[in-house]
């Protein structure tokens, strides 16, 4: 296969630029390799070479062609030695000017052909190639960490970026078996905007008391199905790397409130608190990650009583069926809701973003326990529930003995709008449908980079179609009314579909 790039010139050798060289040497370019640094980039050779070898030993890579790879990859004296490369990458300092000077001298050394691709997660690239006389040949290639492992790749176009430059960088990121996304370029691109919802809800429900750090990423793993929990994650990548990418995407969007930086982030980080890397953040390394707590639990009920149907709540359902439990009847005359139905003393509300207690006020109902989502019911290990301040505690024990009798574990929070896995998901797909409305990228662009990017079980979009649109809607409506926040404010898109019946993803 002919190479789209058959010279790469990569600038930076940290952990970052040196998996891009690894990347593009594996697929057959020829790369140099600079670092301002004395002696960078000859470390960054010799740990891209034994990680070939590694790669060779596990069978993932012939020998030769770990051998060829390595040999492919060269240091550069300075600038100048790019003077032949048709692409040349930067993964230096997150610093604009820093970026603009040297796309500057490289301008003036390069060919009139030569791509430069920044692989900036911040930066704007309309911004970096504002200096140039060919800001056509500028465009965004930005890799995840570890580059010779994620699969992403955002493409990114700023205003002035050639269409031609940006269809080459991508042709050339699936020859390096990369999976890339095209965007443009805005504020966190794709991924760092439309994944910060997934922390700031779990500071949200921290910081209000809803619960604590253990159950929220218990939460949203076992329920959720995310991979990790927001904490957990926040601990890997590090807390002030974060709380830096959030207080970008913030200050670019003119401190819209969707974005608003966590106080309590704010706080650990001048504490030192940054996670693994200092040995402690919102766990202990290398203690490990405390169990949540255990969860009261009532005895197994003998029948429910189904009022008003939702089809996230069908898996639930038919769990009930096969565990033995009687169903009764549904009941026309029953207020409405996202769905509920009655067990023992308890009444169960899927969550539609209002609390219990609301709910037993305005629905006229009582004892009502609010019930979260869950990515699939017919599979989840657990659920969380919340009651009203009216609800008794016999009528939680009632439900909470339900969903034991299904062999499915509770975790008890407090009232709170939104509770968990429900708050995150609705908000989740709003970020990314405005992402979608405002052109950054594809419904289909936004749900790969988020599943590639940062491992999420399912694209928000593609949630928001299964579970349902007007479910997310309601629980952002119903958020926003509740709390007067405008970070809950619905997307104009999302509301299309919901009053066209229409899907982000049509069949």
């Amino acid at each position: 296969m002919t190479q789209t790039f058959q010279t790469v010139g990569v600038i930076g050798a940290g952990t970052m630029g040196a998996g891009i060289a690894q990347v593009a040497a594996t697929a057959g370019c020829k790369v140099k390799i600079y670092d301002a640094r004395d002696g960078a980039g000859a470390a960054a050779i010799a740990r891209n070479t034994e990680a070939l070898k590694t790669l060779a030993s596990k069978g993932k890579l012939s020998p030769e062609d770990a051998t060829n790879a390595a040999a492919r990859m060269h240091t550069a004296a300075d600038l100048g030695d790019f003077h032949d490369c048709d692409l040349v990458i930067e993964a230096i300092v997150e610093e604009l000017a820093a970026k603009q000077a040297l796309f500057k001298s490289l301008e003036s050394i390069c060919a009139e052909t030569t791509v430069m691709a920044t692989n900036t997660s911040s930066i704007s690239v309309t911004a970096i190639a504002a200096v140039l006389a060919r800001p056509e040949n500028v465009v965004g290639m930005h890799f995840f960490n570890p580059a010779p492992i994620l699969p992403l790749v955002e493409v990114v176009s700023g205003q002035l970026t050639s269409v031609a430059v940006a269809d080459r960088v991508e042709a050339a990121s699936r020859q390096w078996k990369k999976t890339p996304v095209r965007c443009k370029s805005s504020p966190g691109f794709i991924v760092n905007r439309v994944a910060r919802p997934f922390y700031g809800e779990a500071f949200r429900v921290l910081e209000s008391g809803g619960a604590d750090v253990a159950t929220i990423d218990l939460v949203l793993r076992e329920a959720g199905g995310f991979k990790m929990g927001a904490f957990e994650l926040l601990d890997l990548i590090g807390l002030d790397v974060n709380l830096m990418v959030t207080k970008s995407v913030w200050n670019a969007y003119f401190q819209g409130a969707r974005f608003r930086p966590s106080i309590t982030q704010e706080e650990m980080v001048a504490g030192g608190l940054l996670g693994r890397k200092s040995g402690r953040g919102f766990y202990n390394y290398p203690a490990g990650v405390p169990a949540a707590p255990a969860s009261a639990f009532g005895p197994a009920p003998t029948m429910l009583q189904y009022l008003t149907e939702s089809d996230a709540l069908d898996p639930l359902i038919e769990r009930v069926k096969a565990a033995g439990i009687k169903i009764q009847s549904r009941k026309e005359d029953d207020p409405f809701g996202a769905g509920t139905f009655r067990v023992g003393n308890a009444t169960v509300c899927l969550n539609d973003g209002r609390t219990a207690t609301q709910i037993a006020y305005e629905d006229e109902l009582t004892n009502v326990v609010t019930l979260d989502l869950a990515r699939d019911f017919a599979m989840t290990k657990r659920v969380a529930l919340a009651k009203g301040d009216e609800t008794s505690t016999a009528a939680l024990a009632d439900a909470v003995g339900l969903f034991r009798a299904l062999g499915i574990e509770v975790s008890v929070i407090d009232d709170i709008p939104g509770m968990i896995v429900a708050r995150t998901v609705a908000m989740l797909a709003n970020e990314a449908a405005d992402a979608v409305l405002q052109g950054v990228a594809s419904a289909e662009g936004v749900d790969t980079a988020m599943k590639l990017g940062v491992n999420h079980p399912e694209g928000p979009l593609a949630a928001a179609d299964r579970l349902g649109n007007t479910l997310m809607n309601a629980i952002l409506v119903n958020m926003h009314s509740h709390t007067g926040d405008d970070r809950y404010r619905q997307s104009i898109l999302l509301q299309r579909k919901v009053w066209g019946e229409s899907s982000f993803h049509p069949a």
